[in-house]
């Protein structure tokens, strides 16, 4: 189960991808692993496009392969489309993807985004405005059930036209959140269900949804990850995550975390 996702840690070390500024030239290429990788010739997401605006803008990570900027420009027209409300974006990539010095230790390929499940009418808030804005959760205390004041048809629409889209490689989202949609909660049980497939349970996860799409065809050097589990995943691997587990107390302290190793195509992008 661990090996899932490199996922939303908090990273130990210093990162000087998160000094360059803009993109790199050429033409877009993922390079190497989520964990362990960059990004050449990216592409900045607009801060505001039909059905989405960009938050948390300080943190200079709206940046991501050409494939995921046309995925949520897609995305946010196909949630105005059903009348939603239109939705955050957070993490993408830095400029040059690589290792963020904090928060995430994935996102390094372009090929991330998080999405915040909050669908409430919401204003177009000028960039200084949207450091900290509402993001509820959509679970209840104890982790266990949805919260159906926060989590109902619209985030289900919403997930559904995510999943849905062919170059989705899977989307991370809270355990109770893909328990509840497996037994069928706010409408996720009508119509065609093989887009539950692409639901992972993972860590957190309880007030956005991270999107990973699959590796570019013309991205050589991307690394792709383990294929999900055939199945829809409502099973004995996602009971799992409910079941108790004792704590391990380590045998040796931690050692400090160290900074990834990334593919060699990927330190000419950040040499002055």
């Amino acid at each position: 189960m661990l090996g899932l996702l490199a996922g939303c840690v908090t990273a130990a070390y210093a990162s000087p991808w998160s000094d360059a500024a803009n993109p790199s030239p050429g033409s877009a290429q993922s390079i190497g692993k989520t964990a362990e990788g960059c990004l050449a010739g990216g592409a900045a997401l607009p801060l505001d496009g039909p059905g989405f605006q960009v938050i948390r803008i300080s943190r200079h990570r709206y940046f991501g392969h050409p494939r995921t900027v046309a995925f949520l420009e897609a995305l946010g027209r196909d949630a105005g489309r059903l009348s939603l409300s239109p939705f955050y974006v957070g993490d993408m990539s830095l400029p040059r993807g690589g290792p963020m010095p904090n928060g995430h230790a994935s996102h390094q390929t372009g090929l991330d985004a998080d999405i915040w499940f909050n669908l409430d009418s919401k204003p177009t808030l000028a960039p200084a405005a949207r450091e900290n804005v509402p993001l509820p959760s959509m679970v209840l205390p104890g982790g266990k059930e949805i919260d159906p004041a926060h989590f109902d048809k619209r985030q289900v629409q919403l997930l559904r036209l995510a999943a849905n889209e062919p170059n989705v490689d899977r989307i991370f989202v809270n355990p109770a959140i893909k328990r509840a949609i497996c037994l069928g909660a706010a409408g996720s049980g009508q119509g065609d269900r093989s887009w539950v497939h692409r639901l992972r349970p993972w860590y957190g996860h309880d007030d956005h949804f991270h999107v990973r799409l699959s590796c570019p065809p013309d991205s050589s050097d991307c690394v792709r990850q383990d294929p999900v589990p055939p199945g829809d995943g409502c099973d004995a691997s996602l009971d799992w995550w409910f079941e108790p587990h004792p704590a391990v107390t380590p045998a040796v302290p931690a050692k400090p975390k160290r900074a990834p190793v990334l593919p060699a195509a990927c330190q000419k992008l950040i040499q002055p």
